[in-house]
């Protein structure tokens, strides 16, 4: 029988565990501790086992350590998309120069490359960092598509929620003061469009991490897990609202997981300070198959350069020039 459920597209942000505590403020984070070993064989089982494919966006520093390669390589070889989530993995990255971000994104191609053997269309910033200077770079190296917007009001709380629960320096406050967005991107279109960039043709694709429809609030995995935790039914059916609303809007949505979303506190104690790190990674493993068992009632779930591709020809998609709140750039950091 023919599917003509429209498509969705489906990613993972492979945010490893020293990027959570770079990130926190927490200490020994420049020895590289990782958690791959542990959650890349279970999402890769759990995904073959449900026939998906889907696009894990890869951090360049991981790819250029060895002990990694084998894990990484083996996404490609399972015939997962490999995406560009830059080197370092610093959610300012707002404040980067345009030619630290050129040096970010082709470092980040070349290791990718070299272990996976894939060449990278799509990028998505850490913490949905974005600026008109990121957009530039990615038009100029020939990317498809763009994935770092979070159209969303709440991105304000959760940046005072991450800085109750860290150990930064007043500098390092500075530098995040962006974290997860401003409050106007909640204005931001729920629905791909293209970037109108310096009057160039308008071949960048942004495919935003969809929120809920009218009320512009997150469902991507971590916050139904979020909520999971005050009540099962509750997440359940939020999400099963989200996709009722996505089908009346006609709004082909791209659902976002982590990696804390297969893990849990009995996997990673150094993590406990992420909401519902009190969950074991069995329960959470049950939760995402539920959650994704779910979107695709609705939806045909593939990677997001096969989503980009099917949106590419669309003749009628709107064209938004970049606007973006003015920030200090930093010419080292």
């Amino acid at each position: 029988m023919k599917n003509n459920k429209p498509l969705a597209s489906l990613s993972l942000d492979l945010d490893n565990l020293w990027s959570y505590m770079k990130t926190h403020g927490d200490s020994g984070w420049e020895s590289f501790p990782s958690y791959l070993d542990i959650v890349v064989p279970r999402v890769l089982d759990f995904l073959e086992r449900r026939g998906l494919k889907i696009t894990f966006f890869v951090v360049g520093q991981d790819a250029a350590l060895q002990k990694n390669y084998a894990t990484i390589r083996s996404i490609a070889d399972a015939g997962h998309e490999i995406g560009n989530h830059s080197f370092n993995h610093e959610p300012w990255l707002h404040l980067y120069s345009e030619q630290q971000i050129e040096a970010e994104l082709s470092k980040t191609e070349e290791h990718l490359e070299r272990v996976t053997g894939q060449k990278t269309i799509g990028f998505r910033g850490p913490g949905y960092s974005l600026s008109l200077a990121v957009l530039r770079v990615l038009t100029r190296r020939g990317y498809y598509y763009d994935a770092s917007t979070l159209p969303t009001f709440l991105g304000p709380l959760a940046r005072a929620y991450y800085f109750m629960t860290t150990k930064l320096s007043p500098e390092e406050k500075e530098n995040r003061k962006l974290l997860f967005g401003q409050l106007r991107d909640g204005l931001r279109s729920l629905h791909p469009y293209r970037w109108h960039i310096d009057g160039l043709s308008e071949k960048l694709l942004e495919i935003p991490v969809t929120t809920m429809p009218i009320f512009k609030i997150p469902f991507h995995i971590s916050y139904i897990l979020y909520l999971y935790r005050f009540s099962p039914i509750l997440a359940r059916t939020y999400f099963r609202l989200a996709m009722v609303l996505c089908k009346l809007t006609h709004t082909q949505p791209s659902l976002l997981l982590h990696p804390l979303d297969f893990l849990g506190g009995d996997d990673i104690k150094e993590l406990s300070f992420f909401p519902a790190m009190n969950l074991p990674g069995e329960e959470k493993v049950k939760l995402v198959s539920d959650i994704l068992s779910i979107y695709s009632d609705y939806y045909t779930i593939v990677p997001m350069s096969e989503h980009a591709r099917a949106l590419y020809n669309e003749k009628d998609m709107t064209a938004v020039e970049p606007k973006f709140r003015s920030v200090t750039i930093h010419p080292q950091l």
